[in-house]
Formats: C-alpha cells, sequence, structure tokens
C-alpha cells in the first residue's frame, strides 16, 4: 500500500509540532514529532546522570522509547512509562539536543521512525528527516523563524504554564545555543534539503502557517 510521507525539518522552537499536528488532523495523517523522542532520551539521560557521550552509550540498551497513537495524538513512551508532560521543559530540551549528536541513540531511533512512515501517511518532523530519515518524501518543507520570534513564542507559552518562567534573555539564549549545537554536530547535522521548500513563519500566524502548509501538501499529492 503505498503511504505518503511529508517531511518538516527546521530549527528549535520554529513551531514544526503544532504546525505538522494541526495540519495532519486536517489531512487525516498520522503526526510523528520525532524530537519528542530525543526528548525523552534526554529526559533518561537527566534523571539517570548519564548526558555524557560514553554514558548514555553504555544505557543504550536499557532505553526503549516509542510513540502511541491514541485517537490521533500521539503520545511519548520511554520504558513503559508516559512521559508526554515532562519533556517540554528547557532543561529537558538541551539535554535532546546533546544526546541527538551521539551516534548510538540516532541509530536507536532511526528504525522506528523509519517504521512509522512505512506503515502509515505520515507527517514526521525533527531535525534531520528529509536529510536522513526520509530522503525520498513526497514533499520536504524547511519551516523556520527568527530566533528572536521563536523566543518570543517560547517565553509566552512557558509563562502560561508556569509563574516562575525563565527570562526572555534566557530562552533566546538557549535558543542560539540549541541552533548552534544542532547545525553543528558531527551527525546529521541540521540543515535544509536541497528539494525543500522554505517556510519562514516568522511574520505569519498559527493558522495562517496551518494552511500555507496543508496547501503546499496538497497541491503536492493532487489531494
Amino acid at each position: 500500500m503505498k503511504t505518503y510521507n511529508i517531511a518538516i525539518d527546521g530549527p528549535s522552537g520554529a513551531g514544526k509540532s503544532s504546525i505538522s499536528r494541526a495540519v495532519a488532523e486536517e489531512l487525516g495523517f498520522i503526526h510523528a514529532d520525532t524530537g519528542a523522542l530525543y526528548r525523552a532520551i534526554g529526559l533518561y539521560a537527566l534523571r539517570n546522570e548519564c548526558l555524557e557521550e560514553e554514558k548514555i552509550t553504555q544505557e543504550i540498551d536499557n532505553i526503549h522509547v516509542s510513540l502511541k497513537f491514541i485517537g490521533g495524538v500521539q503520545r511519548v513512551i520511554l520504558n513503559d512509562e508516559d512521559v508526554t508532560e515532562y519533556i517540554r521543559t528547557p532543561e529537558v530540551s538541551m539535554a535532546a539536543s546533546r544526546v541527538s549528536a551521539v551516534g548510538a541513540v540516532r541509530a536507536l531511533l532511526l528504525g522506528l521512525q523509519k517504521k512509522i512512515a512505512a506503515e502509515s501517511n505520515v507527517i514526521m518532523d525533527g531535525r534531520d528527516i528529509g536529510m536522513v530519515v526520509l530522503p525520498d518524501a513526497d514533499l520536504k518543507i524547511f519551516l523556520t523563524a527568527s530566533a528572536e520570534e521563536r523566543a518570543s513564542r517560547r517565553y509566552l507559552e512557558l509563562q502560561e504554564k508556569d509563574e516562575n518562567c525563565p527570562p526572555y534573555e534566557q530562552i533566546l539564549e538557549d535558543i542560539r545555543q540549541r541552533d548552534y549545537n544542532d547545525s553543528h554536530r558531527a551527525i546529521a547535522p541540521l540543515r535544509q534539503a536541497e528539494d525543500a521548500v522554505l517556510v519562514d513563519s516568522s511574520h505569519m500566524g498559527f493558522n495562517e502557517v496551518v494552511e500555507h502548509v496543508t496547501a503546499l501538501i496538497r497541491d503536492t499529492l493532487g489531494l
């Protein structure tokens, strides 16, 4: 059975997950947030104090991560625990950036990501989907925004959840550091695929981006 695969890549805080989720719901596709998988391993590394490459590599056989889709909604499972609500903190975000540079971690998750894409019509977002995970995707999109805009969105999001959220300046610095880490790692660095469509959402509202990306997919697939 032919499945349609859409790859959406981009830097941290660009809105890949929320945009992909909304578009997938509109089209009746599965949304696979691969960044959540790396965040789950980052959470494991924080809990078990094994952020260093040698230590997380030694622990790799003890880490079991999966995605479950309940009513089309993604849940992230780490060693039989639903950790969906624990992986969106700045600390886990930075830990995910560190572990994502480790070859053993990327190898662990690559097969899972490809399996999801082979079995379902999927919109998959992450850092290396179009370049590594789904190089033959039906459509590749590189979704981005300025670091300042991404930090502002993240700050507002965290404020709604926690009155003691970090100051804007710290969030901006974290995003710039994450950008540097992701684009300079030796394995699968973040970069736009040559055949990807660039979508800069710096001056676009959420619904506008959803409509634009949905239209791109419909035009490409003839839906």
